[in-house]
């Protein structure tokens, strides 16, 4: 079947919102086997972590190879040939011989499973543009989002019938699913006459373009600095919540669950308002949400708040995020149709590269310690402000 966007928009968003949705689970899906896949091999915690870490840099490396291939060759050629290598290297960790294989596979599987997050990103600007483009993307998002909240609570399903290898089988399985999806369900979105040369040159000459272009690098740097943000309350939230203000699993589960519901909630926000409200003015109103809410989560770490208002200033955060993401991609995106592939390849390795810095430093001062994680929520918000009024602003000021 043939997905026609226009006539069918719920549909298509559940189509690229499933490709996207690879990397969450990629990553997340296999996180509470940990312990059995060390007991497996006879291995070290570290050892198995740093499957973890080579799966994250295949997903933000991978996304720098796959957005400029898309430009090149279309977005179904390399889409297919990437999750053909996504359901090859799902088996091969299902049945590792040994710890440094299984790392090592991991590398590529996360760099497969970029192909659907990169490639995902460039069909929506190769299909919308304006306010479509930012309902659509606000959609994606939403749909989107749903990916981590239940990521872990199905590894953990296919776990209570199986070991870990049933994890990866599974995930062998989604691939498989996915290259069907692009084989029958999903049209090619870029003409050949609109694709880039293939030439090292082009490929150098379109991401110096980009870098040098200061509204896309303000668009992107505000992005991929808040969501570094949201890495750091990943790694940092199951220790504060669970170490310092003593709730239970289950209550964390909720705690974590409810802040997801805030970006879907932010990115519906500009579903409904897109089109009555200015693109830069709702991207603004985010920014501002996205300070005040950091700068009271430091405050609250300093004075040791309650976890109530620990809870509802981190919501807000996350409620910012949904705001911002949709409206940055569609503002950054704009104008660059003709290499989208790699624009969204440089939107999507900023959030975790900017992410691997913060994530390990708000655990700085031992697992008992808020304080790193007040002051990195905060700098992330600060820095994304003071990027926006150097690029953005910047440059509205230069045009006058």
């Amino acid at each position: 079947m043939n997905i026609k966007n226009k006539k069918n928009p719920l549909g298509f968003a559940l189509i690229l919102a499933t490709f996207s949705a690879l990397g969450p689970f990629t990553v997340d899906m296999y996180l509470a086997s940990l312990p059995q896949i060390a007991a497996f091999f006879g291995t070290s915690a570290t050892a198995v972590q740093a499957s973890l870490t080579t799966s994250l840099l295949g997903l933000g490396l991978g996304q720098l190879i796959m957005g400029p291939l898309s430009d090149i060759y279309g977005r179904r050629l390399p889409l297919l040939i990437s999750m053909i290598i996504y359901i090859l290297s799902s088996m091969g960790c299902a049945f590792a011989p040994s710890i440094e294989w299984f790392i090592c596979l991991r590398l590529i599987q996360g760099g497969a499973a970029s192909a659907g997050l990169v490639i995902s990103r460039a069909i929506v600007r190769d299909r919308f543009s304006g306010v479509e483009m930012t309902k659509f993307i606000s959609l994606l998002t939403m749909i989107s989002n749903v990916a981590p909240l239940i990521s872990p609570t199905a590894g953990s399903a296919v776990m209570s019938y199986s070991s870990w290898i049933g994890i990866f089988i599974f995930l062998g399985v989604l691939g498989i699913a996915l290259t069907g999806i692009t084989l029958w369900g999903l049209k090619e979105s870029l003409p050949v006459m609109q694709r880039v040369p293939s030439s090292p040159i082009s490929l150098i000459k379109n991401y110096n373009g980009l870098f040098r272009k200061r509204s896309f690098m303000g668009y992107a740097l505000v992005n991929g600095i808040l969501f570094a943000g949201v890495f750091a309350y990943v790694a940092g939230t199951p220790f504060i919540y669970q170490n310092i203000y003593g709730v239970s699993p289950q209550m964390f589960s909720i705690l974590f669950a409810l802040n997801g519901l805030a970006i879907i909630l932010g990115s519906q926000l500009v579903k409904l308002l897109a089109g009555r409200v200015t693109e830069s003015r709702l991207f603004l109103i985010g920014l501002i949400i996205a300070f005040i809410s950091s700068a009271a989560t430091l405050f609250i770490v300093l004075v040791h708040g309650a976890l109530s208002a620990m809870f509802i200033s981190i919501f807000l955060f996350a409620l910012s995020i949904g705001i911002i993401g949709p409206i940055s991609f569609t503002l950054a995106m704009e104008s660059q149709g003709h290499i989208a592939g790699s624009a969204s390849a440089v939107l999507g390795t900023l959030q975790f590269a900017l992410g691997a810095v913060t994530s390990p430093l708000v655990g700085m001062a031992g697992e008992n310690s808020a304080i790193p994680f007040g002051i990195v929520i905060f700098s992330t918000s600060l820095l994304s402000v003071i990027a926006y009024i150097v690029l953005i602003k910047g440059r509205e000021r230069l045009r006058l």
